[in-house]
């Protein structure tokens, strides 16, 4: 008897890997696209008056912090 309540073939791990590859190539193309945005760079340069001294942030940390920012704010 199979178990019913798996969705993932058997092979599961070997379906996954092109699948992540392929995210991290969409991630990658996104966060540049958003970190050549006017918008970004604004907000980059408002986090570096902000700084007061703290070690700066890698650019993905940077990404996903605006974009979690900038969504708070139109949530709210």
């Amino acid at each position: 008897m199979t178990n019913s309540s798996s969705i993932l073939p058997e092979n599961e791990s070997v379906a996954a890997t092109p699948l992540l590859e392929e995210d991290s190539q969409i991630w990658q193309s996104l966060k540049q696209a958003i970190a050549s945005s006017s918008g970004f760079q604004s907000w980059q340069l408002e986090q570096q008056l902000d700084s007061d001294g703290r070690r700066p942030m890698n650019l993905d940390r940077q990404v996903r912090t605006y974009l979690r920012e900038t969504l708070e704010t139109l949530a709210y």
